[in-house]
């Protein structure tokens, strides 16, 4: 029977029974056959029921038995076993033993697979891209939670590390190198945090190097496909065939040689009257304010999206919503292309080099690519704007007619 104890009502119950305080989760008042009445705390600890006494009725009275309960369920949410902090040390001889409820309670271990999860969730506010914590979570459920997610994080060896790479080192290297580094942040957390001592089991650094191969020994690093520039005018045709918004923010996407979050983020407040779209830090990849050149194909683009969801803040939308990260991909595979949208900023670099006299610099800023050298970095402190409206409007004209400035098109077939 469960109700709001009142001093009242627990001086009346005399039939025998286990009876819940509403008020106060897990406190319970056991009333037995001779008259007795006992207080409990029934609480869950790791997957088992327990009961915890709480003294007897009436020398503990309601409001003391209440706040007995109370302190016993903040050491649970501590991930403490609860401990009888009120009852008194009992004195007992050398040679005498303790009984399991007379003997204080340890902390309960740490699992891997709770601070895991504590951990990614601690370091999600350095992320601007929630694909990180995503990748992180899974790459953690996927291949170490099964192998040492129950396991103490203090007890987690060089063993335990190698069991779960090993299967995933030669034929997932990429994947394996990523997991590794995390277990190593997350092995290293523990320690600073004395969950933990000693080496750490997934150091690369003069522990793993010496056991597995160097990844870049066994996996060559695969680029992201792209579509040859010869083919692109080809596809650009294409898709003004196509309806919906995701032909819209593909062809955008391309115009401006940009990466699929920046579009699908992109806000109507972020293109300013001089038709200039200046993407925010915080969704940049390097953290930096990129400023854009938008050309009068982009702007048409923009109007024709905006008609199709006028209310919408993005400049892409489909019900208010933006895009989502896949909805591009899936829309070149439904029309025949095996590449991935990150790879036209592939097909745009190799253009401009192969195929225009534009300097490599103003490509690489057009890329939002930072400058490696700081010396040279220092020197060019602009964004080069300028130069980068004949780059881009010379790379419009090209996806949209096969030729740009003086240049003659070729005649073009399209695949049969």
């Amino acid at each position: 029977m469960s109700t709001s104890f009142t001093d009242m009502f627990v001086r009346s119950l005399n039939a025998k029974g286990r009876y819940t305080d509403s008020g106060t989760r897990g406190l319970n008042l056991q009333v037995k056959l001779e008259g007795g009445k006992y207080w409990t705390f029934r609480y869950l600890y790791q997957g088992t029921r327990c009961d915890l006494s709480l003294g007897h009725y009436p020398a503990i009275g309601l409001k003391q038995a209440r706040a007995r309960a109370t302190e016993a369920r903040a050491q649970i949410n501590r991930g403490e076993r609860p401990y009888p902090s009120w009852r008194k040390p009992t004195v007992v001889s050398k040679n005498a033993r303790l009984t399991d409820s007379e003997k204080p309670q340890q902390k309960a271990p740490v699992r891997f697979k709770d601070y895991a999860a504590e951990c990614i969730a601690a370091k999600r506010a350095e992320w601007r891209n929630s694909k990180h914590a995503e990748q992180w979570s899974s790459t953690i459920d996927m291949y170490a939670n099964p192998v040492i997610g129950m396991k103490p994080i203090d007890k987690i060896d060089l063993d335990d590390v190698l069991k779960i790479l090993n299967p995933l080192w030669l034929t997932k290297t990429v994947t394996a190198t990523r997991l590794r580094g995390r277990l190593e942040w997350i092995l290293a957390a523990a320690t600073t945090r004395k969950l933990r001592t000693g080496q750490n089991p997934a150091a690369w650094k003069g522990l793993l190097e010496t056991i597995l191969p160097k990844p870049n020994k066994i996996s060559k690093e695969q680029h992201h496909a792209a579509l040859p520039y010869q083919q692109l005018p080809i596809l650009i045709s294409q898709l003004h065939e196509l309806e919906g918004v995701s032909a819209l923010a593909l062809e955008f996407l391309i115009l401006n040689a940009n990466r699929t979050g920046e579009v699908i983020g992109a806000k109507g407040t972020e293109v300013h009257e001089n038709g200039i779209w200046v993407i925010p830090g915080d969704r940049m990849k390097g953290g930096q304010e990129h400023r854009i050149p938008l050309g009068k194909r982009s702007v048409e683009l923009m109007t024709v999206a905006k008609s199709l969801c006028p209310n919408s803040e993005f400049l892409f939308s489909i019900k208010g919503k933006p895009l989502s990260n896949m909805a591009m991909s899936m829309l070149l595979r439904r029309i025949g292309y095996p590449i991935t949208v990150h790879g036209f900023r592939s097909t745009f670099r190799d253009w401009v080099a192969e195929e225009t006299q534009h300097s490599p610099e103003v490509a690489e800023k057009a890329l939002a690519h930072s400058i490696r050298s700081k010396v040279e970095a220092a020197y060019r402190r602009g964004d080069l704007i300028e130069h980068r409206k004949k780059l881009m409007a010379d790379w419009e004209s090209y996806c949209m007619t096969g030729c740009w400035g003086n240049v003659i098109p070729i005649e073009r077939k399209a695949a049969a």
